[in-house]
């Protein structure tokens, strides 16, 4: 095992965007790693530790999920200032932001840890048992799958990147770096994905690993490829041929009949909270679950902690939840024009919790009564309002098992990939492709509104119909906003419908138009986002000055 974990570690080390290692430390690491995946069972563990890069800071223990995905439309970092943190939801950072440079690396580790493990388990698989070798088929798509997951936040956050098909190409010098289209970072990831979809079984037919728990399977690599193809189609590729491959893919998924959606919406959120596994809905899940849950070397995420409830501790009980995440409330009163939509209370949280649970517009002089009409009240208790957060991860609600006493980190999952994301992107890739909604679009967006709106016998409350193209459209960026909310997709949604820089601009002006009080709302990220140059994120500044032969992206010079 000691000999696994250091096999591990030397992968990170000699990670992209440029390496530590000698050439004495490389061909020591090459002498230990020849000991190494003697068989499936050794290559499995190993594939474990290119699964474990996702749950780094600077993937989806915080980056990724809670503070890359801020500055939109529906949700903002507290405050109104460009303070630690909120420099970045506030799109006021520089090209040396340490989270950008952090991320990349991150992300370019696990590239490498794909491949160092790819390149490894094919030199090894001959001398495999039978049985061995069909478990190892398994892994190496698996390990591709991981690594186009890697490459698509990369080229989706980045924009024009280095694309390291091997490790030899990661250890070259810097300044031979070149920067490849964003197609060609398609292309490989597509190939990856085909190739997964192709060998995984569905999750539910999985009979060859012993535990498939939060693992990639063939439902995950296809709903993970029509998400790449609709983001091809989408801003700054614009291949709009990508929308007939975005919708033949996902209806294979939902034609396979292997995934569903839970009956209950709420049940996600108790799932999540609690590290219970069901592959019905959930494509991709990042888990930080562990039964000891000692938040020291046991997987540990800010889920439910930044962007949860706010929460004050109790010694013994409970640690306390910041709730830096909040929600803009422009995004509620819309919703709450739709009283019927059972989402919106499960996933918008107007209340904290002190030693009890209390409305945030319950002043002192407020009963519960009055509070509550307050609440619903659009012009008082403003700027109490601009304090509610996101629900999904109360932790306090949710969490039965395993809490963990902890002010900072918690044990919560996150959701990469759910089967309603995939019924959507179809939804929306038909009507690109066809120029109009057809009847399957219809059907698929009406799936997930009817399970939102509480499987209502009467479907007429909530199902879509007799549209044009451009109200399926708007229908399409509506509804995904309030069944995904604050799940992570937001910015890249209106990024990729190229649409980010006039959303920010349009909230502004409906937060003026509801604002009333004589102090000034919270929207900073409006006073500092610029059209074609907050699309993407800069190429850290570090590896500007190494990589010689890049170009840095639009507006960040």
């Amino acid at each position: 095992m000691k000999k696994i974990l250091y096999y591990i570690a030397i992968s990170v080390i000699c990670a992209l965007p440029f390496n530590s290692c000698t050439l004495d430390e490389e061909t020591s690491t090459d002498v230990e790693k020849k000991n190494f995946m003697r068989d499936a069972k050794e290559a499995e563990i190993v594939l474990q530790g290119v699964y474990r890069s996702t749950i780094e800071d600077g993937q989806y223990g915080y980056h990724l999920s809670i503070l890359f995905n801020l500055g939109t439309d529906m949700e903002q970092a507290e405050g109104n200032s460009t303070e630690n943190y909120r420099i970045i939801p506030a799109n006021a950072f520089p090209t040396t932001q340490s989270e950008v440079q952090t991320t990349w690396s991150s992300l370019y580790a696990g590239v490498y840890n794909a491949n160092d493990f790819l390149e490894r388990i094919s030199s090894k698989i001959n001398t495999y048992s039978d049985t061995d070798r069909q478990l190892a088929t398994l892994y190496i798509a698996e390990a591709r799958a991981l690594r186009a997951m890697f490459y698509f936040e990369l080229v989706r956050r980045y924009g024009n990147i280095a694309l390291m098909t091997n490790t030899e190409m990661s250890k070259q010098d810097p300044r031979t770096f070149v920067q490849v289209k964003p197609e060609k970072v398609y292309e490989f990831i597509e190939d990856d994905l085909l190739y997964a979809s192709r060998i995984l079984p569905y999750a539910q037919d999985d009979q060859y690993r012993i535990d498939n728990s939060y693992r990639f399977s063939r439902g995950a690599a296809l709903g993970l490829l029509s998400k790449v193809y609709a983001t091809w189609a989408g801003y700054p590729v614009y291949d709009e041929s990508k929308w007939e491959e975005a919708a033949k893919t996902a209806r294979t998924l939902i034609e396979s009949g292997k995934h569903a959606l839970l009956s209950d919406y709420e049940q996600l959120w108790k799932n999540t909270c609690n590290g219970v596994w069901d592959p019905t809905e959930s494509l991709i899940e990042i888990s930080f679950y562990s039964p000891t849950v000692s938040g020291n070397s046991d997987p540990v995420g800010r889920i439910g902690k930044w962007n949860g409830v706010k929460t004050t501790s109790i010694a013994g009980q409970r640690g306390s939840c910041a709730g830096n995440v909040k929600v803009v409330h422009t995004f509620v009163t819309e919703w709450r024009e739709h009283p019927q939509d059972l989402r919106c209370a499960l996933s918008v949280a107007n209340y904290k919790y002190d030693d009890d649970k209390v409305l945030w517009t319950k002043g002192k002089n407020d009963t519960d009564y009055s509070a509550k009409e307050k609440d619903k009240d659009p012009t008082k208790g403003q700027k109490e309002k601009q304090n509610y957060t996101p629900a999904k991860w109360d932790i306090e609600k949710y969490v039965t098992t395993s809490k963990l006493i902890n002010n900072d980190k918690s044990n919560v999952n996150w959701y990469f990939l759910r089967y309603a994301d995939v019924l959507l992107l179809y939804a929306e890739a038909l009507n690109e492709w066809k120029h109009g909604p057809t009847d399957e679009a219809y059907e698929a967006i009406n799936m997930v509104r009817r399970r939102g709106f509480g499987n209502p016998s009467k479907t007429s409350i909530c199902d879509l119909k007799d549209l044009n193209e451009e109200d399926f459209r708007k229908a399409v960026y509506q509804e995904r906003a309030y069944e995904l909310a604050f799940e992570g997709h937001r910015r890249m949604d209106l990024i990729r419908w190229g649409i980010y820089y006039e959303t920010i601009q349009k909230t502004y002006n409906d937060l003026l138009n509801w604002w009333t009080a004589e102090t000034e709302f919270n929207y900073v990220v409006y006073r500092h986002t610029v059209k074609g140059k907050h699309e993407l994120f800069p190429i850290p500044q570090r590896d500007m000055d190494l990589m010689i032969k890049f170009n840095q992206n639009p507006n960040w010079e």
